[in-house]
């Protein structure tokens, strides 16, 4: 990725994070702002790796995940461009508390942590744009705990689907193409569920006329039907 101080200004201005700021705040951004190339499937950085870098993904998708106790992937969250990770790292320095890796080609725009500080106390103003988006991030940590203590089963697929829709989803001809290449294992784990009983919910909406199951893809044909049957506001 080659590009100008100004054309990463204009990344970071179209990443929900920063969508705030003013020109010359995402100009002195930028100034301490630098991009990182990755191939599909190269790591990041492991969970427990010194944490000192924020990413913000400008093209690309990449996979937050943890290891389970029996040696199973977790899938946090999947990220894409205009989305960030890494952000714990600008606070405090501690060690990675998950795994990223990137899913498909991926270049990312890297703050480490004194460019940010150094940023906060030149801008202090922005500081409040910035933290309330990581704010948002927390709720939603917060709602997946929820979802996993109070949805059964088949409404965590159904919710599962209705986000995935509405950030990779493309409609076409009145039905909508999940626009992203999932492992039934990583669709599992999102919802805290083995494969084997999510392939079950997945079979059954696929009978029911809900969704249509293609090699690592899926269509919701329905998706006023997947509304329906998640009990909680999504």
């Amino acid at each position: 990725m080659n590009q100008t101080p100004q054309d990463i200004a204009a990344a970071l201005g179209k990443a929900p994070l920063f969508a705030g700021l003013k020109p010359a705040e995402l100009e002195s951004l930028a100034r301490r702002t630098k991009p990182r190339s990755y191939r599909a499937g190269e790591i990041v950085f492991h969970k427990d790796d010194p944490g000192f870098t924020f990413h913000i993904i400008h093209s690309g998708l990449v996979k937050i995940y943890v290891m389970s106790p029996d040696g199973g992937e977790v899938v946090l969250i999947i990220l894409k461009p205009g989305d960030f990770f890494g952000e714990l790292s600008l606070f405090d320095g501690a060690p990675r508390s998950a795994s990223a890796v990137a899913m498909t080609a991926t270049e990312t725009l890297t703050l480490d942590r004194d460019g940010f500080l150094d940023f906060i106390m030149e801008q202090p103003a922005a500081s409040l744009t910035i933290f309330g988006v990581m704010a948002s991030r927390i709720r939603r940590a917060d709602g997946i705990i929820a979802d996993a203590a109070f949805l059964d089963l088949p409404a965590r697929v159904c919710k599962q689907l209705i986000e995935l829709s509405e950030l990779f989803g493309r409609e076409v001809d009145g039905v909508i193409e999940i626009e992203l290449k999932l492992r039934q294992q990583d669709f599992a784990s999102m919802v805290s569920a083995t494969r084997e009983s999510v392939n079950r919910t997945l079979s059954g909406l696929e009978e029911e006329g809900v969704i249509r199951l293609e090699r690592q893809r899926i269509t919701v044909l329905r998706p006023e039907v997947l509304r329906r049957r998640v009990p909680l506001a999504v």
